[in-house]
Parts: structure tokens; C-alpha cells; sequence
């Protein structure tokens, strides 16, 4: 337990405040009682004011007798908790009462034959969301939505992506049986919704990503004042790769020629973005039904938002982000993106962010990423390091259009190839790198990608087909 001083300081989220212990009303602070439980736990300390000034209690050892009873009469079932008593010279003796996180969840405030499970909203203790209740349950009896069983069975849908990407990655094939031990099917052939949103025609509508690159530093009409917008469904990995590709397209990377080098100044740091976009999908609430990840452009910045708060409950603005602990709402997904190499499993995400976004070149304290959360969404801002650059010339283009011309052509092609790390069309590629004329594509970049074996055919017996796409070797 902390010390009085270091609780008097604590963030309202997991330390609340009463002046006196009310007996004959224990709803005031039972409900806080639930939502401590329910969450990452707290402390209620008796005998101080909500001003934080301390007035003390007169019968400590009766209010714990009370509050020992009351627990017991109205939460269901019951937490585990802890009493502190702080004892002080001037007669103002204070008790702090500490519940711990319980993995019995939800836990109810019982009342007149009505249970109501509490969470933590800030400073508040309020009625779990529909959402959060149910994750509540799950928790309660140890599973999680993407354990979950679906109306899908294994052999109706195909998984390419996924096996391409796992063998790519690990070197190794993946087994019917893998499937089983990696919580994607169960001993019966039925798909957990972790496999189904893995299948290559994942059919479950609220997975997807919906980017837009709008025109200016506000949200407008789609048809009138977005520059670029792409919807992307089917499996998680192709939403993943391809709403990274997207956020790429509609960003830019500058450049500075120093005395013996050139400096990239890339809006955003790639690894930092990529991040972030694996968390929205990896992370977010699936049971919240009409709702998607959503990956907005403006000029000056890159928002995600993902549905879903944090899964402990807490408001990220109100954590340390150095100290939040890892904590998967999707397991399954969580460790199957870790296999890909895709995040790691030390909760170290956030500070990734951070640090990525400070190793940009032009990166000052105002481009810090932003985090914010409510009890059902999850917000991440990055603001663009190049945003104004350009109007106060500190960004010039100090080498000849000849050798810009090359550059560019290699930036290209180095992308194709990363672009094509799923099978792509020609169309899907001219399309990525915005050319319209088939024939100088075909010349400049998909012929010299061909012959230098960086891409390959899926079709090579039939080069011509409408069919034919072209994969990046390594996958392979």
C-alpha cells in the first residue's frame, strides 16, 4: 500500500475520496467498490474530503466492521479487499480501504433483486456499457470474443494470406492442426472468430478499415473534400498491410541534401504508424457492431480511432504511458500478430510510438503522438514533423530533376515490391502509385521488377490472364 501522501496524489481513476462513511446509504461508495473490482482496482479512503483536506473518522474499528458487512450484503461476488489504517497525531485518522482487480468479473452492486455492474469513468463510478458488460462476462469465465465459436466451419472458407504471410515470416507451413493449437478452430472444424477474421473472405462486417485522406485540416463531404478514400475488408492481415500502404500513398517524404548526405524527412515515422494501426485492429472491440477502424489524413496530422476504451476500463489520458501494462482483448489475434512479427507481447507499444515519432528529423515536444480513450473508443493522433515547412523553406530540392526523376523511380519500385507482399493486380499497382498510362507502368516499373526477380508471376504459364497477379519473391 502507498503511502497517504502518494494516495492523496493519485489519479481519480483508481483513488476516491469520503468525507465519512455512510452506513444507512452504502450505494455512494459500494458502486465504486464494483467498479474497482471490475477494473485494474483502487482505493476508497475514508476521512478525507473531496478537496483532498483531511477531516478524519471517529471509530475507525466500527467502519470496518460496517464496510466488512456491507461488502458482503451488497457485491456479488465478493472482491478481495485490504484495510489500511493511517493514524495521525492531531486525532484525524484516516482508513483506506483497497479493492484488488478480480478475475471473478462482473462484480454486482446488488440492490432490491437488481444487479448493476460499476466501472471506472474518470472520477466517476458509473453502470458498465452494454460492451463492457459483456467483456465482463467473458473475463468471468475465461474467454475472450475471438475465442469465441462462429456459424463458420474450416472447410468454408480459404486462408492464403494467412498461410502465405505465416511461411514467409516463420519459414514454416502451417497444419490443419496449427489452426486447433493456435485458437483459430476448434477439435470440431468450427472457426473461432479469431479464424474467421483471418479467412481470406471474413464475412463479419464491423471488420474493417475505412481511410480517407481529406482536403484540409477538418472533415468534410467524402465526395466533395476527400482527396483519397479506400475501404478495406476481408482478412485482418490484407487490412493491416493495405491501410498501411494507404497511410504511405497520402503521405510525404521530404528531403534535405547536407554536405555528404541527403536527410529523409518522412511525415511520420513508418514503424510508429504501423503501430499503431496493428494495435486499432488488433485491440479494438468486434462485438460493437456498426462500427470500424477508421484512419483519417489531413494535412497537418494522422488520426486512428478504434472502437473499444482500454480493456482494463482506464482512460489512457490518465495513465502513465511508460507504465501501462499489456493487456489483450483479443489474445488470440494478440499472439498471432506477434508470431508475424507484427507487435511484441511486452506492452511496450506506446512507448514504440513515442520514441519512433522523436527520431524524426524536424520532431519537436509539440509533435508529441497524442493518446486518448473513453469507455467505448480509442483515439491516436500523429502530427505531421513537414506540416508548414514548405512555406518557411526550411524543405529545398537541392539535386537535378534528372537525378529527382531516378530517385522517385526506385522510391517507386522499392514500394511495388513492399506493396506486393500479398498477391496484387497490375490494376491494384498502377493504382498505388497513382499512374494511369498501362503501357509506360509496364515499361518503367512492372517489366524491370519482373526481370530482376523481385516480383514473380502467380500465373507464369499464362502471363496474359485476367487473373494475374504478381507477388514479392521472398514470399516464397
Amino acid at each position: 500500500m502507498k503511502t497517504l501522501a502518494e494516495l492523496l496524489l493519485a489519479e481519480a481513476t483508481t483513488c476516491d475520496f469520503k468525507e465519512m462513511l455512510e452506513a444507512r446509504h452504502p450505494k455512494s461508495w459500494l458502486k465504486t467498490v464494483s467498479a474497482f473490482a471490475n477494473g485494474s482496482g483502487g482505493v476508497l479512503l475514508f476521512g478525507v474530503a473531496d478537496d483532498k483536506r483531511i477531516v478524519g473518522l471517529a471509530d475507525i474499528k466500527g467502519d470496518i466492521d460496517i464496510i466488512g458487512k456491507r461488502i458482503k450484503e451488497f457485491i456479488d461476488p465478493m472482491p478481495v479487499i485490504d484495510f489500511t489504517t493511517y493514524y495521525a497525531d492531531d486525532g484525524k485518522d484516516v482508513l483506506a480501504l483497497e479493492v484488488f482487480p478480480g478475475d471473478d468479473t462482473p462484480y454486482f452492486y446488488s440492490e432490491k433483486g437488481s444487479l448493476t455492474a460499476y466501472v471506472r469513468m474518470g472520477s466517476d463510478s458509473l453502470p458498465a456499457p452494454a460492451n463492457r458488460l459483456r467483456e465482463l462476462v467473458m473475463k468471468g469465465k475465461n474467454l475472450s470474443f475471438d475465442s469465441l465459436p462462429t456459424d463458420y466451419r474450416f472447410e468454408d472458407l480459404t486462408f492464403t494470406v494467412f498461410e502465405s504471410t505465416f511461411k514467409r515470416i516463420t519459414k514454416k507451413v502451417v497444419a490443419r492442426n496449427d489452426y486447433i493449437s493456435f485458437g483459430m478452430c476448434k477439435h470440431d472444424g468450427i472457426l473461432t472468430y479469431a479464424g474467421l477474421m483471418f479467412s481470406d473472405e471474413c464475412p463479419l462486417l464491423q471488420s474493417r478499415v475505412f481511410c480517407t485522406r481529406w482536403n484540409g485540416l477538418t472533415k468534410g463531404s467524402v465526395g466533395d473534400d476527400a482527396i483519397d478514400d479506400k475501404e478495406f475488408e476481408g482478412d485482418i492481415i490484407s487490412q493491416l498491410i493495405s491501410s498501411h500502404d494507404f497511410v504511405k500513398t497520402n503521405s510525404k517524404v521530404r528531403w534535405r541534401k547536407m554536405s555528404d548526405h541527403r536527410v529523409n524527412k518522412p511525415d511520420y515515422a513508418d514503424r510508429a504508424v504501423f503501430e499503431i494501426l496493428a494495435n486499432a485492429i488488433m485491440h479494438r472491440s468486434y462485438d460493437i457492431v456498426g462500427s470500424e477502424v477508421h484512419v483519417d489524413m489531413y494535412d497537418d496530422r494522422l488520426e486512428v480511432y478504434s472502437p473499444g476504451g482500454m480493456a482494463d476500463g482506464t482512460l489512457i489520458q490518465e495513465r502513465d504511458i511508460d507504465d501501462v501494462p499489456s493487456t489483450r482483448r483479443n489474445p488470440i489475434i494478440a499472439e498471432m500478430f506477434h508470431r508475424l512479427d507484427y507487435i511484441e507481447r511486452r506492452g511496450s507499444g506506446f512507448k514504440k510510438i513515442r520514441t519512433e515519432t522523436s527520431n524524426l528529423f524536424g520532431y519537436t515536444d509539440e509533435h508529441a503522438p497524442e493518446f486518448r480513450s473513453t469507455p467505448t473508443a480509442f483515439h491516436v493522433v500523429l502530427k505531421s514533423v513537414n506540416y508548414n515547412l514548405h512555406d518557411t523553406g526550411q524543405v529545398t530540392g537541392q539535386v537535378t530533376g534528372q537525378d529527382t526523376g531516378q530517385v522517385a523511380r526506385q522510391d517507386k519500385r522499392a514500394s511495388l515490391v513492399e506493396f506486393c507482399v500479398v498477391p496484387r493486380s497490375r490494376k491494384e499497382m498502377q493504382s498505388f502509385i497513382g499512374l494511369a498510362s498501362r503501357e509506360h507502368f509496364n515499361k518503367t516499373f512492372l517489366t524491370p521488377l519482373l526481370e530482376t526477380g523481385q516480383l514473380k508471376m502467380t500465373i507464369p504459364d499464362k502471363p496474359n490472364s485476367r487473373n494475374q497477379k504478381y507477388v514479392n519473391v521472398k514470399l516464397q
